[in-house]
């Protein structure tokens, strides 16, 4: 056996979302043989990617059928999050991937999607930050159980900046971690967006494969601040499967839609999907109805990223402050780690199908 026969077996093996051979893409890395022993590296484009053994067994194959179908076959795996920024990256640099969860009404679980979606990708291996972009509604400092702490500062090149709170593994800022709890925050738009751009500029969030934006509801100003500020990378939608959420996720997926707004929408996530009781786990309830959410991506033509149910541990998680990610409900963690797995596939395939991810110049929107 040779590298060349390596390579060459390997030729035919496909990644699953890019549609293009792992050779070709620049996929294998450090091949070394001894006798019948091989071992290579397969370098992924996110650390989430839930193909991972689909890929391994046909890399296996491919060198027993084509090269030697007695070689011992070691595929070790690494990572590269995958990135298309092309923008002059004067702010937040080392970011590779800026994720919207949006939704188009307020209680549908966003906040709940966002930091377990983050949670998932960093038990993947991801770095990963996750900033509370609802000014008015924070609650990302109570599901990750710091109310009352406060984040430090640090001067970087001369410039003194706030260090986000660590928590899971995870780097997150709420307007939560810097008002008393007690205070409504009675700003008008422009004092929002003016918060959301120092979360922006005024944070250190270092080198990070994510940065998940949980959004707050509806389709304004924080919305459009966002789009022009930062480059993103592309947007979640968040709906239930009843009839009035649904109505309201498709103003939030027009909206990332229009022609002046070049934001990818990744896919769609159904909440609060079904009821299981513990007592029955091999019943499901659809209390909101079902496949709402399901049916929606299909009419819009748009990636349907899973479906999340109704689990009495995922709300005393928020409540408690140890999401359900970073607690022991493995059966539920599951839905998410799907949810997730499908988003990190999503963004890959968006950073390697589409344009450049840039700031938006929006000039005809009121």
């Amino acid at each position: 056996m040779t590298n060349e026969d390596i390579l060459k077996a390997l030729s035919n093996v496909q990644e699953p979302d890019l549609g293009k051979d792992l050779v070709t893409l620049n996929m294998v890395k450090d091949i070394a043989i001894d006798g019948k022993k091989v071992s290579f590296t397969v370098v992924l484009t996110t650390p989430a990617c839930p193909l991972k053994d689909m890929i391994m067994n046909a890399c296996i194959n491919a060198v027993k059928i084509l090269v030697d179908k007695e070689a011992l076959v070691t595929v070790n795996f690494t990572s590269n999050t995958s990135s298309n920024r092309k923008d002059a990256k004067t702010i937040l640099k080392g970011v590779k991937n800026i994720i919207a969860v949006v939704s188009g009404k307020g209680g549908v679980g966003k906040s709940t999607i966002s930091s377990n979606l983050a949670l998932a990708l960093a038990k993947g291996g991801a770095k990963v930050g996750l900033m509370d972009a609802d000014i008015y509604g924070p609650s990302q400092h109570i599901m990750f159980g710091v109310r009352g702490d406060r984040p430090l500062m640090k001067e970087v090149d001369g410039k003194g900046l706030i260090v986000p709170i660590e928590k899971f593994g995870i780097k997150m800022m709420s307007i939560g971690l810097l008002i008393d709890e007690k205070q409504a925050v009675v700003w008008r738009g422009p004092m929002v967006s003016s918060a959301i751009r120092q979360f922006v500029s005024d944070v250190d969030w270092g080198e990070l494969d994510y940065l998940v934006i949980d959004m707050p509801p509806g389709t304004g100003d924080i919305h459009l601040t966002i789009v022009q500020t930062v480059p993103v990378t592309g947007v979640i939608v968040v709906t239930t499967p009843q009839l009035v959420a649904l109505a309201d996720a498709k103003k939030g997926i027009a909206m990332f839609g229009q022609a002046q707004l070049k934001v990818p929408i990744i896919g769609l996530v159904e909440n609060m999907s079904y009821f299981t009781p513990e007592e029955l786990p091999d019943n499901k309830y659809y209390i909101f109805g079902k496949d709402g959410g399901k049916n929606l991506a299909e009419e819009f033509d748009i990636p349907f990223l899973g479906q999340i149910p109704i689990v009495q541990s995922i709300r005393e998680g928020g409540d408690s402050g140890i999401p359900i990610m970073a607690g022991d409900d493995e059966l539920t963690k599951k839905a998410f780690s799907d949810f997730a797995g499908n988003a990190a596939r999503g963004i890959a395939m968006r950073n390697a199908d589409l344009a450049p991810t840039e700031i938006q110049q929006i000039t005809t929107m009121a």
